[in-house]
């Protein structure tokens, strides 16, 4: 969700701790486009500063700008004639002594001559708190079609060695720089410039497997029909493939219509994710500014065991990334000044999502939900077929249905996937077993939408044996006694996967589990016979807060009649309940989210653990920006306005120390988990796939971690 904010300035002390991105893993970057005073450096210059005091308001960490910035792109021979030259090092020399004040590592870019001036470099400029920290010529010069480079600069590629002038003092140039900030953990910045993106192996792949974070691109790229697109496929997949993030700024209005055009495109990608662009063809200055997860970067690339692969196979060209140059963004800057704290930021810039597991996006959505329904139905049919249940009469799915939203899900998936085998429905064993709590509402639901699915449908009542099973253990509900314990509960779990087995050993059949992804995140199922075990889970890829826009989309997409999609419809307008504790006359059902929590929070919390890799203190601070705010952002699509809702820092604190000692007190169901199919990029919790820890560790460190770093209010 990201949004402008009400800046307190760029020194403003901090005393909230969700008060700074900075305190969280998190940079805040600018694109930046201007418009360009052709061959006129010094009112360039003040363009720069102009936005860069913005920025420096609004606590940006790192400011971009076009290829040539300084100059404009499209001067042609112009760029060979003294006058500019010098005016450009004036220029840089400007923005040098004006950056002692302001917060932004400042990258722009320059023509510069080298000291023995036969050559002349395009270069980006680093610039901060009144030093260069580093100056990166272009490595790859295109003299093709339109491109004519190499008319007016040397390649930079193996000017590691070269002296310009700047003001008069010297410089080396650094094309294989890469700038550590360190008081931005992970912040390690590499620059190339346009062209360089665009060749078999860019600079910025071998910078990356140097340890660059984040990659600038400072671009001077023409625009013509479709090149946009290119510009963005080649960032993204750099920012995936790189595990990094990758800011692009291109140059815009002011650079010469003689024969191209210019759009000034600016972007940012994060592992391959778009976390913002600026409108093309502006009229005047735009900035994408967004923050950059670099807890995310580095991360992904930890997880990654091929990233270091690939940098074990690369060594030797990485040799020359050796000489790092070292900044920080806060201070101190002089050694006897105390540490510099970080400013307050307001609320993060970036694309955040209430639900992780479920795209904003209604295409998306219905795009996703499409793919994950047939990995489920996919997965089915294999496990079927590899046991004789590819023709009529073969292996028959047995599963209990219950009304609710598992079960009904799990029960479509077994339709489609007897439908692709060619079998009749009529082979699916639908039971539903009522036990001491179940209403009528959702007996009849199950019962209703087992015989318009086409399911075999029986009623098997437990309660007889259920009360025979407390009354042989002495347990007081046996005897009429209203105590409802957790005995009580499994007692009825158990019964009706008891039955299951062996209902499938009697007509050679297989049980089908029901149990969700968020279930076995929280162990929020009973343990051996019981919903915890099946011989062949579908839903256990997939979270709760997904599984109702599946059941959406299957409605909308209309793959069973009109009336099947009433009754699906009345499932999702039930509330979550395991129907386990009677309840009498005017008393609240017992509820599933009353007792362990809102899913919504817990699935949030489940993806930045599992897909991330974030401690409770980093999750805390993001479902804040996420839940905080009920108007922020957005929301799924088909999401009742009746259901929205915000959650306040004590709520997630609350459901986050219960969902971290859950979490790690029911390792053990995880470790004998069934075999299910994975869904979703966002992980499975299989031992056998994406999670896999001890079923005796202690969640202490967590646990400490939350009550020390995560405020209540």
């Amino acid at each position: 969700m990201s949004s402008a904010t009400e800046s307190a300035g760029a020194d403003a002390p901090v005393t909230d701790p969700h008060a700074s991105i900075y305190d969280h893993g998190f940079v805040r970057v600018a694109a930046v486009t201007l418009p360009v005073a052709l061959a006129d450096p010094a009112t360039n210059a003040e363009r720069h500063l102009e936005q860069l005091r913005d920025l420096h308001e609004q606590q940006v960490g790192l400011a971009v700008f076009p290829e040539l910035s300084l100059t404009g792109y499209s001067l042609e021979d112009l760029v060979l004639q003294e006058p500019l030259l010098d005016a450009a090092e004036q220029a840089v020399a400007t923005l040098v002594e004006a950056s002692r004040e302001l917060l932004p590592i400042i990258v722009v870019g320059a023509p510069l001559r080298a000291r023995d001036r036969s050559r002349i470099f395009n270069c980006a400029v680093v610039i901060h708190r009144g030093e260069i920290l580093g100056i990166s010529p272009k490595q790859n010069l295109p003299t093709y079609r339109e491109f004519y480079e190499r008319r007016w600069f040397a390649p930079g590629d193996d000017a590691a060695d070269v002296l310009v002038r700047i003001d008069g003092d010297e410089h080396l140039l650094t094309p294989h720089a890469i700038i550590t900030v360190d008081d931005v953990p992970g912040l390690k910045l590499y620059v190339e410039i346009c062209e360089d993106m665009w060749v078999p192996v860019p600079p910025s792949a071998e910078a990356a497997l140097a340890g660059a974070t984040v990659v600038a691109n400072l671009s001077g790229s023409p625009i013509t029909v479709g090149r946009a697109e290119e510009r963005k496929l080649l960032a993204r997949s750099a920012s995936a493939r790189c595990q990094a993030a990758y800011v692009y700024a291109a140059a815009g209005e002011g650079e010469s219509t003689t024969d191209l055009a210019w759009d000034g495109q600016t972007f940012v990608y994060e592992c391959g994710n778009l976390l913002g662009e600026s409108e093309r063809f502006p009229q005047g200055p735009r900035a994408t500014i967004v923050d950059v997860d670099l807890d995310r970067v580095v991360a992904e690339r930890r997880r990654q065991s091929t990233f270091d692969d690939n940098r074990r196979t690369h060594a030797d060209a990485l040799a020359k990334f050796e000489g790092w140059h070292e900044a920080h963004l806060f201070g101190p800057f002089e050694d006897d000044e105390p540490p510099t704290p970080h400013p307050a930021t307001g609320p993060l810039r970036r694309p955040l999502h209430r639900f992780p597991f479920v795209p904003d996006d209604p295409a998306r959505l219905a795009q996703d939900s499409f793919e994950a329904f047939s990995i489920q139905v996919a997965g089915l049919v294999r496990r079927l077929k590899a046991i004789g249940g590819d023709k009529p009469g073969g292996t028959r799915p047995v599963i209990g249905v219950s009304g609710g939203l598992d079960s009904t899900h799990a029960l479509i998936v077994c339709a489609r996937a007897m439908d692709l085998l060619g079998r009749d429905r009529s082979e699916i064993l639908a039971y539903t077993m009522p036990g001491f709590a179940t209403t009528e509402h959702t007996r009849s639901n199950a019962e209703l939408l087992s015989e318009a699915i086409g399911a075999s449908f029986e009623t098997i009542d437990i309660r007889p044996a259920s009360t025979q099973m407390l009354s042989d253990m002495g347990h007081p509900a046996g005897s009429g006694e209203e105590v409802y314990d957790v005995t009580f509960e499994n007692v009825q779990a158990g019964m009706r996967y008891d039955y299951l087995f062996r209902l499938a050993n009697h007509h050679g059949g297989i049980v089908v589990g029901t149990g969700d992804l968020s279930e076995l995140a929280l162990g929020w199922c009973t343990y051996g016979v019981g919903d915890q075990m099946s011989h062949y889970g579908v839903n256990a890829g997939v979270p709760k807060t997904l599984i109702q826009h599946l059941i959406r989309w299957v409605i909308a997409e209309g793959l069973f009649d009109e009336a099947t999609g009433h009754l699906l419809q009345a499932v999702l307008d039930t509330e979550i309940s395991p129907e386990l504790i009677p309840t009498k006359q005017g008393e609240k059902a017992q509820s599933t989210e009353d007792s362990i929590g809102p899913y919504a929070l817990h699935d949030f919390t489940l993806y930045h653990q599992l897909r991330r890799g974030y401690g409770p203190a980093k999750i805390a601070y993001l479902a804040h920006q996420a839940w905080g705010d009920l108007e922020a952002g957005e929301w799924p699509a088909g999401y009742a306005d009746g259901d929205k809702r915000a959650y306040t820092r004590a709520e997630i604190k609350h459901w986050l120390t219960v969902f971290t000692r859950r979490f790690f007190s029911n390792q053990f169901k995880r470790s004998a988990a069934p075999n299910a199919p994975k869904v979703l990029a966002g992980g499975s919790l299989s031992p056998r796939g994406d999670w896999r820890m001890p079923s005796d560790a202690t969640s202490k460190a967590w646990i400490a971690e939350l009550e020390a770093e995560v405020p209540r209010d």
